[in-house]
């Protein structure tokens, strides 16, 4: 089971840019801790948690500007991490892959279909889809039911602290690749099972 942003794309980079620059520009206030509280939650938590740093606008139009935004970056160029595609082709060739992500679904269908990814994963769930976001287990727990899998039997890969934490609350296996620029809290990385550097080292093998 996949996370999308920070594992398969290297998008927080533009997330926090995107959204940095909508909150300056709309009269909103940036916090120190603002881009790690956005991590995982999803498109109507994000939206409202904008809004409520001052920005003048209502949460569903905020989410729209955004993601519009997201999709005109995604459009030119999207930021694909090493190893992504290798990793998801050589995994799909030998078990079921699933994807849950905290992208709205305009996004993720963006970058699998520029990617040429779409076919590898038996179901993706936006936390759009689901009623709470990332930390909480929704996401995670929806791809598995679509996948008609036992949450237990599945292996997570994830990056960021609310990822982490998610996945573990589903009751995964949860494989670490933490983000250089954005690693995530001490606590969240303990509960991960195995912690490797990148995706060049997830292997069949090393889900088992």
């Amino acid at each position: 089971m996949f996370d999308l942003d920070g594992v398969l794309v290297d998008s927080e980079p533009v997330w926090e840019e995107v959204r940095r620059a909508f909150v300056a520009d709309h009269g909103g206030t940036w916090q120190p801790d603002t881009q790690s509280r956005l991590m995982g939650m999803s498109t109507p938590e994000w939206a409202a948690y904008l809004h409520e740093l001052g920005v003048r606008m209502a949460p569903d139009d905020i989410a729209r500007g955004v993601v519009e935004q997201m999709a005109a970056h995604y459009r030119d160029e999207v930021p694909l991490m090493p190893g992504a595609v290798e990793a998801v082709r050589r995994l799909s060739e030998q078990i079921t892959l699933g994807l849950a992500s905290s992208s709205p679904r305009r996004l993720i269908d963006v970058v699998l279909d520029a990617a040429e990814l779409k076919g590898c994963f038996a179901a993706t769930v936006s936390t759009e889809e689901v009623p709470r976001g990332k930390p909480a287990p929704d996401g995670y727990l929806e791809a598995a039911r679509r996948m008609e899998v036992d949450p237990r039997g599945c292996v997570a890969v994830e990056d960021s602290s609310n990822g982490l934490r998610s996945a573990h609350a589903a009751g995964m296996r949860v494989i670490a690749v933490p983000h250089p620029h954005y690693p995530p809290a001490p606590d969240a990385l303990a509960l991960a099972w195995r912690v490797v550097p990148d995706l060049g080292a997830l292997t069949v093998e090393s889900l088992g």
